[in-house]
């Protein structure tokens, strides 16, 4: 079909439209945009223009986000990192879920307590892309030999699903924590009294990881270190943390350790370890002697966990060098006070001490005195009553001759 042409005098109606009218092109130049443009900019302004440059950052960027990552310039993974799974921990059984380990079921045995949220997402999330059963399903391996995996009773799948369950709870991973395996195996990996009597072992390396380890269950927090502070957070050399500290700075920080542990308030319950009532019963007396059976179990736990702590306490002060060596700067202080004291007034300073021999002499003495004295007064004593009775006698014999 023909299109005529539109009269030479043709002019279109003006516009009715409220719209905001075309934008004439600007006055000036227009600079291109992109990221091919922003890429020329870069090049320039950090490279130099020289694209041997610009290929050795990129290569360099590539490698941190491998070492970052999972080698192939991924995202970082928290530390989560890929550790083993061997038969015992493939073959749990799901209904068992109270006697596993969480952590050691989601891959985070290195981290334990201390991994936070986002490192729990993160390896269950690494968890579930390897074990999922649509994922084994879908294996082109398990499809060419014309096996069927995607059953319901994916067993370790549950697992999994139950550990996150668990650690993602905090109420539920507190119960957990307080009867972590890891921590009851160490726990009694604390040394005795007569360990110290014959060849005792270095004081701050032996004490020092207790604490670490037990300051997880303190409700007030930070909970202090049995180290006295260093600049820098620098570990002490002297293995009786008592070198390179000024007196008031030391005796201050261990008068302020044992108070913070002889006050240790601890949230570690035992509710983990309370029987469940027995599958079908019904029994409201069932439920009510459980409960209080459980309640009875955890109370005893909990007493017996304060005094074990109470224990660890006892025998680091017993055998701290620092008191020890706290007592003696406050004896000499004493004695420089008192000597002081006696040559301001004039009188002439007294000794600084007599010697452990005479002072056992002199004490021994004094026992010695009061001892006889304390004879000889049984002595006039027997003798008075011995008198009295002489004379009681001889007056009931007046009064028989008088008869």
């Amino acid at each position: 079909m023909a299109i005529f042409p539109l009269p030479a005098n043709y002019a279109p109606p003006a516009s009715t439209s409220k719209l905001t009218p075309f934008v004439v092109q600007p006055k000036g130049k227009l600079i291109t945009a992109g990221p091919a443009y922003f890429a020329h900019i870069r090049l320039l302004h950090e490279h130099d223009g020289d694209f041997k440059k610009l290929d050795a950052a990129t290569a360099l960027e590539r490698e941190k986000a491998a070492a970052n990552g999972n080698g192939n310039g991924e995202e970082d993974d928290l530390g989560v990192g890929d550790e083993s799974e061997d038969e015992a921990l493939l073959s749990l059984d799901p209904k068992e879920w109270k006697k596993q380990d969480h952590y050691r079921v989601l891959g985070l045995s290195h981290l334990r307590w201390t991994a936070n949220a986002a490192q729990i997402k993160k390896a269950h999330r690494k968890k579930v892309l390897r074990h999922h059963p649509d994922k084994k399903a879908s294996d082109p391996t398990v499809a060419a030999l014309g096996l069927n995996l995607n059953t319901n009773d994916d067993a370790f799948f549950k697992c999994i699903q139950k550990a996150h369950e668990v650690l993602t709870n905090p109420e539920r991973r507190r119960q957990f924590d307080s009867v972590d395996p890891s921590f009851l195996e160490e726990v009694d990996d604390v040394p005795s009294a007569s360990d110290f009597k014959t060849n005792p072992p270095p004081f701050l390396p032996t004490f020092a990881p207790i604490f670490e380890r037990e300051s997880r269950f303190s409700r007030k927090q930070p909970v202090p270190k049995l180290a006295v502070p260093r600049e820098g957070d620098a570990s002490s050399k002297d293995p009786n943390d008592i070198e390179d500290h000024d007196f008031p700075t030391l005796k201050a920080h261990v008068e302020a350790f044992y108070d913070f542990w002889y006050n240790f308030d601890s949230w570690r319950s035992f509710e983990w370890l309370d029987k469940e009532v027995n599958e079908g019963s019904d029994s409201r007396d069932d439920k009510r002697y459980t409960e209080k059976k459980n309640k009875s179990e955890r109370a005893r736990r909990k007493k017996d966990d304060i005094a074990r702590v109470r224990g660890i306490v006892d025998l680091c002060l017993s055998v701290d060098p620092r008191i020890k060596y706290i007592k003696l700067k406050e004896k000499e202080a004493r004695e420089a006070k008192k000597a002081a004291t006696n040559k301001k007034g004039g009188a002439p300073a007294a000794p600084a001490g007599k010697s452990k021999k005479e002072e056992e002499e002199e004490k021994a003495k004094k026992e010695e005195e009061e001892k006889a004295a304390k004879a000889e007064a049984k002595k006039a004593k027997a003798a008075a009553a011995n008198a009295a009775k002489k004379a009681r006698r001889a007056a009931r014999a007046e009064d028989g001759g008088a008869a």
